[in-house]
């Protein structure tokens, strides 16, 4: 243990502190402010995260022992004075005093330092890109993508599409890579280093991932009803095959069976909506029953495997993404060979591709290709931020966006030839057009998919693997959302929280499952409906504005491609510094806009929600933007002195207003002298 006592004003401070671990070594000298320097040991990044370490309030210092003991002392003056060499130290204390002269007496606060955490990387490139896609790769693209591409012009929205994903999506996509691997820390302790005022960006991605985790796990867990549904009738028939079942209605018709009612049902739907779901025995929202324990039993099963995949961090969750991310494509790929030699496929697939070039004057084709897109991709959700924090510094994330973003819009467009084989096939056995027989969201591959399953020859294998995909494009999508909250809190407080991350996430994931208790009851749908409208649905794209416009236009596009250059060595090309300029944050703006005027579209289906849910639900959006607003305010009441005065020092600290980028390399490249006049400085105020 070294001992520095450190003079500042007249106020004493007296470090016990040890090397940090894992660290840039820091020699000081005492021959003179000339010949104090900082060397960092070869391999280590200039990364943010070891110029702070695991404070929270003051940089912590790292100093490495000199040959012999020697003595800081710092004068009271505004510029630092040379170090006086040290006469020689008493034989039971390391530490000297301020000169004899001074009358007063000084007061001491020792504070120790212990080693810094050493942040945990991925183990193989591999497992980020896997993880990455698989976080993008959701079930959004099996059920949302085909149905929107068909209904805004089929081959002619890939148009809009690509052109959305070009100047909106992947720009906001490479943004946050690049983003948490130079800051190397979650969505709140980014802005610590940014601008700190908008730290509430950060609280509201948390609470957003907290909503999404409520529903978004149980419509997994219907998932797993049906895999395990599937597996009980290997010897026999897959449940939703026949009207014989006691759930079935006097209005329940095979789909092979010609459909002279109008009303008629089919077995695949009545299984899902009075077997899985049982909501003819809730009243809605007003009334939605008690909880279904077989449903909640398969929604505490996948918040197990979320356990077991998140306990460890990084190191576990790069072993599961190896079967999550990779098993979708496997069973993509069998489904879409079978689904190509059904009858009818070909039909199908010519109506999903032929282009409909008048859609394209239509403006919400535009709209739904940028929500699509944004949606797919999934930024701001704090979870590219919290995987590409574990990456190496100098890692490719350029080319890392370019790849995961492609593979991610191919994989909608492949899933849209499984899904309109298989369409085309059940319109040719019911002899209906494919409009008739399309359904979006849900019901898409619950139902529908479900209905062509049962009438193929080995339809329990096919509804196992197909069950089983849907499962691991779920859990990936979870993965990710749960890991921002887990990184962005355990960075935020590394003592409390980040030094027992296995029980952390073990308490964070039983209030999320107790919160999702309620969309397991007989009417737990109609709060999923709600909750994925007005909990992310609305409030994300705001929240990205937000992020958006505090990284491109307060802590600026030129620090920001300065950063970047730090990483890659080179900044980016003029077509990046555009988008983040100007084109991302009108793009989100506007969709914000668009999203917000037609929300009760987004709702969809046959139920009509009552006014208290609709104004519950805009009270759940409010909880989260606000917090943006009310941070803000809170920062601006604590933080002593004018605006001025404020915005002034705040530009010379770290975490100030523009935080310590490349272009304010404190500590990294300030010297030893300053160091320890600026700690002197944090710390006075305890005195």
């Amino acid at each position: 243990m070294y001992r520095y006592q450190i003079s500042s004003g007249g106020n004493l401070l007296r470090w016990a502190c040890r090397p940090r671990l894992h660290s840039p070594a820091a020699s000081l000298h005492p021959s003179g402010p000339q010949s104090h320097s900082l060397s960092t040991s070869p391999g280590d990044s200039p990364g943010p995260e070891r110029r702070y370490g695991d404070t929270e309030d003051m940089p912590s210092a790292a100093f490495s022992a000199p040959a012999t003991t020697s003595a800081i002392t710092t004068a009271s003056t505004s510029a630092p004075a040379p170090l006086d060499t040290p006469t020689s130290p008493t034989q039971n204390d390391n530490t000297f005093t301020q000169p004899a002269n001074n009358s007063h007496k000084p007061r001491s606060m020792v504070v120790s330092l212990t080693p810094e955490r050493q942040r945990e990387t991925w183990a193989k490139k591999a497992e980020f890109l896997l993880a990455v896609v698989g976080f993008a790769v959701d079930l959004g693209n099996v059920w949302r993508f085909p149905y929107i591409c068909y209904q805004n012009g089929g081959g002619a929205f890939l148009i809009p599409y690509c052109v959305m994903l070009l100047f909106g999506g992947l720009p906001l996509f490479f943004m946050e890579l690049a983003l948490g691997q130079f800051h190397r820390c979650g969505c709140l302790t980014l802005w610590k280093r940014i601008c700190p005022a908008l730290k509430g960006v950060g609280y509201a991605i948390c609470m957003i991932d907290i909503y999404m985790g409520m529903y978004y796990n149980t419509i997994i867990g219907w998932a797993v009803y049906y895999l395990v549904a599937s597996l009980a009738s290997i010897n026999s028939v897959l449940p939703w095959t026949s009207c014989d079942n006691e759930w079935n209605t006097p209005l329940c018709s095979p789909v092979t069976s010609p459909q002279n009612n109008p009303n008629a049902t089919t077995p695949a739907k009545e299984f899902f909506e009075r077997n899985v779901l049982e909501q003819q025995r809730s009243n809605g929202l007003d009334d939605m029953g008690p909880i279904k324990p077989s449903l909640a039993l398969c929604v505490f099963g996948v918040f197990v495997l979320v356990y077991f995949s998140l306990w460890k961090g990084v190191r576990s969750a790069g072993k599961v993404v190896w079967v999550t991310a990779l098993a979708p494509y496997v069973v993509l790929l069998i489904l879409l060979a079978r689904g190509v030699t059904l009858p009818g496929a070909t039909e199908g697939i010519r109506y999903y591709l032929t282009p409909e070039w008048h859609k394209l004057q239509n403006t919400k084709v535009w709209v739904d290709a940028a929500s699509q897109i944004f949606f797919s991709l999934g930024p701001g959700f704090g979870t590219l931020l919290a995987l590409s924090s574990y990456n190496k510094f100098n890692n490719n994330c350029y080319r890392d966006a370019i790849i995961t973003s492609s593979i991610n819009c191919l994989t909608s467009f492949l899933a849209g030839f499984v899904i309109f084989s298989v369409l085309g096939y059940m319109a040719h056995v019911q002899n209906k057009s494919i409009e008739e027989v399309g359904l979006e969201g849900p019901g898409l591959v619950f139902i529908v998919y479900p209905e062509a399953i049962a009438t193929m020859t080995g339809s329990v294998f096919w509804a196992i693997i197909f069950f089983l995909m849907l499962i691991t494009l779920g859990l990936d999508s979870t993965f990710g959302g749960l890991e921002a909250v887990t990184t962005a809190l355990c960075d935020e407080y590394p003592r409390a929280l980040g030094r027992h991350r296995e029980v952390f996430v073990a308490f964070l994931l039983l209030f999320i499952y107790i919160c999702a208790l309620p969309t397991t009851t007989y009417g737990g749908v109609y709060l999923v409906d709600l909750l994925n409208v007005y909990g992310p649905g609305l409030a994300i794209l705001f929240v990205v504005f937000a992020e958006a416009a505090g990284v491109c236009w307060v802590y600026g596009v030129g620090r920001f491609s300065e950063d970047v250059r730090t990483m890659l060595g080179h900044k980016p090309g003029w077509f990046w510094r555009t988008c983040w300029s100007y084109i991302s944050p009108v793009f989100l703006l506007v969709l914000f806009i668009f999203s917000v005027l037609s929300h009760e579209e987004m709702l969809g289906g046959e139920y009509e929600y009552p006014r208290w849910s609709i104004r519950a639900g805009w009270a759940m959006t409010a909880t989260t933007v606000s917090c943006i607003p009310l941070y803000i305010i809170y920062k601006f009441i604590i933080t002593p002195g004018s605006f001025l005065t404020v915005s002034y020092k705040d530009n010379e600290t770290p975490g100030g207003i523009h935080g310590t980028s490349s272009s304010a390399e404190w500590p990294v490249t300030a010297p030893a002298y300053h160091r320890v006049a600026r700690i002197a400085r944090y710390t006075s105020r305890y005195f």
